[in-house]
């Protein structure tokens, strides 16, 4: 089913504001995970189910996302650009792009970095977009921390199997399956989008509230358990950890881009070095992030630590928390 003619959407227009001093100058969805953008780890998967036709929606430091991705030729996709001058919720971001959608479409959260499984059963259930069809499909997982789905949005499952009821943010979540901000759909969401309110809780356009006006408007909404994990980047270190994650999961022990010049006895250990990366000195660099063509001419170690060419970041508190498991 992967033959499909589908749309890619994501959304990647925010600011950001809690990852300064990353924001400065990185709009969050191209921070590096794994020696790559995080919006790249996202485009490959949906290249890898035959979805090459994409539309991103930017906004803060737009021009730096274009810079990095351009037209999307390089990465075998075609890449159009969707500008969000107010960022008023995902509802809000979506009804920008109605007169760009003709087809039924992923939607990404373009700050979230997903590890899924067998995406195409989302594609497998979708329908041509007619009523007796499924119109729209949100990949969940099951979530044993309530707190976690506290923060997201919680599924609730009819005796039919589709979807009946999504909320914002339970208070007391009834159900384990927490949707994970992806999604598809097809072009009837906009009619329930255009009917959106804004909300009283963050004065915001809520993708669930959009869904939930869909499934009342008699629309087949089902769930689909496609999500291993789904991390957000929402604090600077955050950015270090998923990167520890992606090297522990893939039982990796370091990265190192191209052109990176280390000096002879220099110690690399769980810890992704970045292109143009130049260390002076014999040191030793464990369970750490080092930004493009950094210059780290330091002589002490460099432990738990995000370098940029114009920051220093320690993010050893990581390592205190428990249930962390990072290292």
């Amino acid at each position: 089913m992967e033959g499909k003619d589908l749309l890619g959407v994501i959304l990647a227009a925010g600011k950001g504001t809690r990852m300064q001093p990353f924001s400065e100058r990185f709009p969050k969805p191209i921070l590096p995970i794994g020696g790559k953008p995080l919006l790249q780890h996202q485009i490959e998967a949906l290249r890898d189910l035959g979805v090459t036709d994409l539309v991103l929606v930017i906004g803060h430091l737009g021009f730096e996302i274009v810079r990095c991705l351009g037209d999307g030729s390089n990465l075998g996709v075609n890449i159009r650009y969707v500008e969000q001058e107010e960022t008023l919720g995902i509802a809000h971001a979506l009804g920008r792009l109605e007169q760009h959608v003709d087809r039924p479409f992923f939607l990404f959260l373009g700050d979230i970095f997903f590890e899924t499984t067998n995406l195409s059963d989302m594609v497998q259930r979708i329908g041509d977009g007619t009523r007796d069809g499924t119109a729209g499909v949100l990949a969940v997982k099951k979530e044993p921390d309530p707190l976690a789905i506290m923060r997201n949005f919680v599924v609730h499952l009819g005796d039919d199997g589709a979807v009946s009821r999504v909320i914002e943010k339970p208070r007391h979540p009834r159900t384990d399956l927490k949707g994970c901000g992806l999604y598809l759909f097809t072009p009837a969401i906009f009619d329930a989008v255009r009917r959106t309110p804004r909300t009283a809780m963050r004065d915001e356009y809520e993708i669930t509230d959009a869904i939930q006006i869909f499934i009342e408007d008699g629309w087949r909404v089902e769930a689909s358990e496609v999500v291993r994990e789904d991390l957000n980047l929402s604090f600077p270190c955050d950015l270090l950890a998923l990167n520890l994650h992606f090297l522990k999961t893939r039982g990796m022990d370091k990265i190192l881009g191209d052109g990176v010049q280390l000096a002879d006895g220099c110690e690399i250990h769980n810890s992704v070095l970045m292109d143009g990366v130049q260390v002076m000195n014999p040191i030793r660099i464990q369970d750490s992030l080092i930004f493009p063509n950094t210059l780290v001419d330091r002589i002490g170690s460099v432990s738990r630590m995000i370098l940029t060419p114009g920051h220093e970041l320690h993010c050893g508190h990581l390592f205190e928390e428990a249930g962390k498991g990072i290292g």
